[in-house]
């Protein structure tokens, strides 16, 4: 008799076939389009997917019960990447091939080492530590790209800690957070009946606070701030279920973001373009032009896309700098069309929404925190560059999780699905 498990599991190697197929029809469309090297094209849209498959099979061997639609999600959006990489620079396609097997090595490794995570709500103020180091180191030694400097170079290759901190943070609040919910959830009179939290709890909502003000002012990195700080407030609401806090950490936010408006000609360049018309800016200076000319071009390749697109190789992604990195959601919407763009945000709510099922399942509060808080950073990543390239938002410069270039946060976002497939699996055997 097949358990529900291993039937979880042929049903996620059937949608990963399928992704393949798609990997395999984008693989052959770029070729078609650029006419290069057909072997060369073969092993870059077969090894991934058998670097997928392989993941998958070995799961069923060990009679691993996680969540079966998380991983084809994460195959599609990592498959969408690869392809449009390779249309945009085949150079930027073939490092992110490499990232790509290095993330899968390291997912299956997460899998594996920490099927005992809970003991990891044990080390907090080591998770404390290593992140403060993570993000101070690049303030002195790194070095600056797209207005943000929170890069290390090694050389042939970069590394951008912040990407890994996110982690560290997520695991640091979801241990504080499961060993003091009653600190959180304790209220003192304020003022005749009106009950407002206690001293305590403020501690953490001001720490999240001067930690996202520091990324902001030192490393001038609005995106990482916004979501640090959001999927602490999202962490603080499954912990307590007040929404006084979500209120209050908002308005905190807010003062500092108008603090540093004022203060920070990089964060008013930034908001003015978001606010106002970007033609404006091209007499501003060449940071105002720069950024102000990536905004006009990533929302008239998304016009010129309309429904359906214009087809793979029939747009004119290249001429949005950093189409590559910030700009790579505008690039499909061109030539995927509106449809394409929306078919990208499913694939990413769907990623949430079983990340969140995950939580929901979870018997313990570090777990629940623990899948909340991983779940909430990525739709909060993805959200936040989306809304960026649309000008919903002011530009903030993060990645595109799975579909960007980008080693480090390629990898990161790999763990974190290890970490999410973990809680999911501890969730699923105990039904």
């Amino acid at each position: 008799m097949i358990s529900a498990g291993e039937e979880s599991r042929k049903y996620e190697i059937k949608l990963l076939v399928l992704a393949g197929l798609y990997l395999a029809a984008g693989a052959y469309a770029g070729y078609l389009w650029r006419d290069g090297d057909a072997r060369s094209v073969l092993v870059g849209a077969s090894v991934p997917a058998l670097g997928f498959l392989l993941v998958a099979v070995v799961w069923q061997a060990l009679k691993f019960r996680a969540d079966p639609f998380l991983l084809p999600v994460v195959a599609m959006l990592s498959y969408t990447g690869l392809v449009f990489l390779y249309r945009l620079n085949p150079f930027y396609a073939l490092r992110q091939f490499f990232w790509m097997i290095i993330g899968l090595f390291f997912l299956f490794l997460t899998t594996r080492l920490f099927t005992n995570y809970r003991r990891l709500s044990e080390y907090k103020y080591i998770y404390a530590l290593m992140g403060a180091l993570a993000l101070i180191t690049p303030i002195f030694l790194g070095v600056e790209q797209g207005g943000a400097k929170s890069w290390l170079d090694f050389g042939y290759f970069h590394i951008q800690p912040s990407e890994f901190v996110k982690i560290l943070v997520v695991l640091f609040l979801a241990s504080f957070m499961s060993e003091n919910k009653m600190v959180l959830t304790q209220d003192t009179e304020f003022f005749r009946g009106f009950y407002f939290p206690g001293p305590r709890a403020w501690g953490p909502l001001l720490g999240m606070w001067g930690i996202s003000l520091l990324l902001l002012v030192f490393q001038r990195d609005l995106g990482a701030a916004l979501i640090y700080f959001g999927t602490f407030l999202a962490m603080v609401y499954v912990a307590t279920a007040r929404m006084l806090y979500i209120s209050i950490g908002v308005g905190l936010f807010m003062t500092g973001g108008a603090l540093s408006y004022l203060l920070f000609d990089h964060v008013r360049i930034r908001v003015n373009i978001w606010l106002l018309n970007p033609y404006g800016f091209f007499e501003l200076g060449d940071e105002a032009y720069n950024q102000a000319y990536q905004v006009i071009q990533s929302l008239f390749a998304i016009g010129a896309g309309g429904i359906t697109g214009t087809g793979l190789g029939g747009g004119f992604p290249m001429f949005i700098p950093a189409v590559h990195t910030d700009f790579i959601f505008s690039a499909i919407t061109e030539e995927m069309g509106l449809l394409g763009g929306i078919a990208i945000v499913l694939l990413y709510i769907l990623f949430i929404f079983r990340g969140l099922k995950a939580a929901m399942e979870s018997r313990d509060d570090f777990s629940k925190l623990l899948a909340a808080g991983l779940t909430a950073l990525m739709g909060l990543q993805a959200f936040t560059i989306i809304a960026g390239v649309t000008k919903l938002l002011p530009l903030t410069g993060v990645t595109l999780p799975f579909i960007s270039y980008g080693g480090s946060s390629l990898v990161a976002n790999f763990i974190i699905l290890g970490m999410l497939m973990n809680i999911s699996h501890e969730a699923r055997i105990h039904e």
